[in-house]
Formats: structure tokens, sequence, C-alpha cells
């Protein structure tokens, strides 16, 4: 007979390198089932909470928000998901990745652009392109 082992809350953040409040958080918000509690009042999590705290951290890892995290755990469980509704999900991530890439490539060359346009000796503070810029009411 197999016996396994329940992992207490300590052991189990360890385990999955979290820390004990993000355990509680992802247990409040439905991430993880509340697990049994031992007659002393501990929580006991099973080798499965594990794998699942690995699967929200690797998702999260590839920029999956908590709610799109979600939303995967309860399609991994639903018999009529097929890895085609999973892909769709993850090739839209990616579409939502690569925008933001654009977005981060536009902030930095016109950032590098407008240090570019800023002296590093004695320009006075009032004609700054920098803040210039900031002020300015074009988009």
């Amino acid at each position: 007979m197999c016996v396994m082992k329940a992992l207490t809350i300590g052991a189990l953040a360890k385990q999955s390198g979290v820390n004990l409040q993000t355990v509680r958080f992802y247990e409040r918000r439905g991430l993880l089932p509340k697990p049994p509690r031992s007659k002393a009042g501990y929580r006991l999590y099973s080798t499965d909470a594990r794998r699942r705290l690995r699967f929200i951290k690797r998702a999260q890892g590839l920029g999956f928000s908590l709610s799109e995290v979600q939303e995967l755990l309860s399609l991994q469980v639903s018999r009529r998901t097929t890895c085609a509704d999973i892909r769709k999900r993850a090739k839209a991530k990616v579409a939502e990745i690569a925008a933001k890439i654009r977005m981060l490539e536009a902030m930095l060359a016109t950032l590098q652009k407008l240090t570019e346009a800023c002296e590093a000796g004695g320009t006075p503070l009032s004609e700054c392109p920098i803040l210039e810029a900031l002020e300015d009411e074009q988009p």
C-alpha cells in the first residue's frame, strides 16, 4: 500500500520556490484547492499542489496573468479541451508579448533620441530637451 506524504505549507512553499504568502494567496484566488487540515489545524498539501504551484509559476514566467493561469488550469481538467484550445491561448500571448516588445522598442528609441539631444554639460534646466519633450502637448 502506497502512503502519500502530505506537505505542510512551509514544505510546499520551499519545494515550489515560493513564499508562504504566495501559497495562501493562490489558495484564496482558487488557483490551489483548499487542502485538508490536520487535527492541529495545519494545512496538509499533496504533491499535486506542488505540481500545480510549479505550473502556475512557469505560466507566469511566460507572461500569463493569474486570471489566464486560472483559465489554463480549468481547461487542463476539462474533458472537452483540446491541444488546439491551449495553442490558441498561447498564440494570443505571443501576439501580446510581440506588441509589448514593439512598444518598448519605440520607447527605447525615443529615449535614446532625447538623451542624445541633451547636452551633457551646461544647458540650463529650463532648456532641457528631455523635460521639454515630456511637457510637450503633442502625443
